[in-house]
């Protein structure tokens, strides 16, 4: 079922608030409402666009400059506002393709947007098939000794559950003898599971990790109790509970865990890609549009300052 049959919109930077039509109306729409903007949701998304900057542009490898695209990688394993389909159910939006398009503006390039698995997404960078993931990812010690980081947006995660209920989770002891789901491969997975080490290390319960494929798996086990929370990006957590009206965000955390978790645009290392990429999303904090794409999505929140090539990332275990 595609995200977007929805019946609500939202509103709101991260605390998005549903107005409109309610759930048991029956009515679809192709709008959200993002920070006061509305956003189409269709094929035709008139997508907030960038000029070129030949300067910048120039600094390109010449193969790139000639073939005259960017290909991008994204996780079809992503939800609204992150990455998802619009209402044609194969057209990539959100504001990680917006961020390409912006980004590919300023370079010269068309953007070509490509939707995969997340963990096909990285065999496709190390394979060239795709030249940047631009996908929610976090950067990480590990993940900076095969890729290269450009820094776009910082990185918050959230623990989802069921509305209504007192627990919130504020500390490692929080999760404690918990069922929580966290999708494979990622560092929320990894912080997760430090947590739950950590917590048997004191004497204290393990926390049942749990893995579905898609996050419509993730949200059904949450509704029916199966899980008791699911941890993840928080934007993605923040327009779920608006949308859905049963769930709610019961604690955030930085990416990063003691280090601020920063999202990157990723290249294989040593590809001479994101040091231009860095200096475009610089200029369109310049400019204003990098603001524009954010808030068009209610993340304005989740701002830079300035664009940082392999910065400090997530600790190794």
């Amino acid at each position: 079922m595609s995200f977007l049959k929805i019946t609500a919109v939202v509103a709101a930077a991260l605390s998005l608030a549903a107005c409109g039509a309610s759930p048991d109306d029956g009515v679809t729409v192709d709008q959200v409402v993002a920070a006061g903007k509305t956003v189409n949701l269709g094929p035709d998304q008139q997508r907030v666009t960038a000029s070129k900057v030949d300067a910048i542009a120039a600094k390109l490898p010449a193969e790139l400059r000639a073939g005259g695209k960017l290909i991008v990688g994204g996780s079809i394993g992503t939800a609204p506002p992150l990455r998802f389909y619009a209402t044609d159910d194969k057209t990539p939006i959100g504001v990680e393709t917006d961020i390409a398009v912006l980004i590919a503006g300023v370079l010269g390039l068309d953007a070509q947007l490509e939707a995969t698995s997340w963990e096909n997404l990285f065999v496709g960078l190390d394979s060239g098939a795709y030249q940047v993931g631009i996908s929610n990812i976090t950067v990480t010690e590990e993940r900076k000794e095969k890729y290269d980081f450009a820094t776009y947006r910082l990185d918050t995660l959230a623990f989802e559950a069921k509305k209504g209920g007192a627990w919130r989770v504020a500390k490692p002891e929080d999760v404690a003898g918990k069922v929580i789901a966290v999708q494979s491969g990622t560092n929320q997975e990894k912080i997760l599971v430090d947590w739950s080490r950590a917590n048997e290390a004191r004497g204290l319960s393990a926390t049942d990790i749990k893995y579905f494929q898609n996050a419509s798996d993730y949200y059904l086990a949450l509704e029916s109790g199966r899980i008791d929370a699911y941890l993840g990006p928080n934007p993605t957590s923040a327009y779920h509970a608006a949308t859905s009206g049963k769930t709610e965000v019961i604690g955030t955390f930085s990416g990063g865990g003691a280090t601020v978790g920063k999202i990157a645009v990723t290249a294989k290392k040593g590809s001479g890609l994101v040091e231009p990429i860095a200096e475009a999303i610089d200029h369109l904090i310049g400019t204003g549009e990098y603001a524009e794409v954010l808030d068009r999505w209610g993340l304005g929140d989740e701002a830079v300052d300035k664009s940082e090539v392999n910065p400090p990332g997530l600790p190794k275990s």
